[in-house]
């Protein structure tokens, strides 16, 4: 039985960096302006730039909601869910919550509540922690209130791996639709972690760029003189949909998610496969689930961290697998490093590529590493016809995820 072309993303919401909504977030990541910037919150430490989501007033848009219960990871992903469902023509106060699912990815959970309430315990003593400190502690919460926010009623499950998550989640969404439990998934992934241990723990570990520059020229994923990522907080949402049900409807389908992969490393606690075994094997399945060869690939949107080794495994093994006709972007020079949330914030910009026929350059891409042969996009947006695009994302413990979009 065949699955292609069977699971439309009829809804998007974004809550990043980049802006808050779908049509703020395109902009910006069309323009190629990154949204680094110097963090008070941060002052004195190693790295002192981030990329926070501005101007987000929760009590606003979450009307309805005890905002002030929530962590800000759950915060973002509940605002980001309400715009998605909105975006897909749905209303939860009518739609059968048993046939609805949620999948949603984190990995950080409530850093800033955990890490405020060890001082309060060992400031204060154990009268003085929170009886929300579990509650808002909890990586699931975010998939634990989204249900509690629409109703919903079938399965709600939180994803953990880490900067894979995001993409682990729309995969997972996937196989509840064509399994038949549900017909409705809420898919994506939230994170807001950029406390001073958090990241300080990245900072000691390598993986942030201790460049002098001015803070939105930090961020240069695939650029020869890349040394980190930036860290970043974010949400990303999408609907889901069997095709059949969205057309029953008349519902607007962005486009359909064709295939996904996923496979593990077994290398490394941090460092990605050397010769990029595992990312690849996640490929070729997401590939092979689409039907589409590799040569048919128009667009890529990179895991492409700015990390020296993580864009140099990726892109050998992106024109090992796809040649050298894909256009390959990675949209983290603008958003920075949104960890558990990337991939599904990445799937989305994915899906715009190709509801619109424009892919987005990387940001500060001066000097593309010379050991690529990649067709990296650069400076403008490329208008073009995009019919088959592809999103990477890995993550910490050797999780690898591959999502194929193609055209409605």
């Amino acid at each position: 039985m065949t699955h292609v072309g069977d699971i439309a993303v009829t809804g998007l919401g974004l809550v990043t960096p980049a802006g808050i909504g779908v049509e703020e977030n395109w902009r910006r990541v069309l323009s190629g302006r990154s949204c680094a910037a110097p963090d008070e919150a941060l002052a004195g430490m190693p790295v002192g730039i981030s990329c926070r989501v501005p101007g987000f007033d929760a009590e606003e848009l979450l009307q309805g909601f005890p905002a002030w219960q929530l962590e800000r990871f759950v915060q973002l992903a509940l605002a980001a869910a309400r715009m998605a469902v909105r975006d897909a023509g749905w209303d939860p106060r009518h739609w059968d919550g048993t046939r609805v699912g949620v999948v949603l990815g984190n990995s950080l959970g409530g850093a800033a509540t955990f890490e405020d309430q060890h001082d309060a315990l060992r400031e204060r003593g154990p009268d003085k922690v929170s009886p929300l400190l579990v509650t808002r502690y909890m990586p699931n919460m975010g998939a634990g209130y989204l249900a509690i926010d629409m109703g919903v009623l079938g399965p709600s499950i939180g994803v953990a791996t880490a900067c894979a998550s995001g993409a682990t989640a729309v995969g997972t969404a996937r196989d509840l639709l064509r399994s038949g439990t549900c017909d409705i998934v809420l898919a994506g992934a939230s994170e807001s972690a950029l406390t001073r241990t958090v990241m300080s723990g990245l900072a000691k570990m390598g993986a942030l760029s201790r460049s002098k520059a001015a803070a939105e020229h930090v961020s240069k994923p695939f650029d020869a003189e890349r040394d980190g990522f930036v860290a970043a907080e974010g949400a990303g949402v999408l609907v889901l949909e069997r095709t059949r049900d969205a057309a029953a409807r008349g519902a607007t389908v962005r486009a359909l998610l064709a295939g996904y992969g996923t496979s593990s490393d077994a290398h490394h606690a941090t460092a990605p496969h050397p010769d990029g075994l595992g990312i690849e094997r996640a490929v070729r399945t997401a590939l092979g689930d689409a039907a589409v060869a590799p040569a048919s690939v128009d667009h890529v949107n990179a895991h492409g961290t700015a990390t020296p080794m993580n864009d140099l495994i990726e892109g050998r093994m992106l024109h090992r697998v796809l040649g050298g006709g894909a256009a390959v972007t990675s949209t983290k020079g603008v958003t920075g490093h949104a960890l558990a949330a990337a991939g599904a914030i990445e799937a989305a910009y994915t899906v715009l590529a190709v509801q619109h026929g424009v892919m987005p350059p990387v940001a500060n891409l001066k000097n593309p590493e010379p050991a690529l042969e990649l067709d990296l996009i650069s400076g403008e947006p490329r208008t073009g016809h995009v019919e088959v695009a592809l999103s990477t994302s890995l993550g910490f413990g050797g999780h690898n995820a591959a999502l194929v979009f193609t055209a409605a």
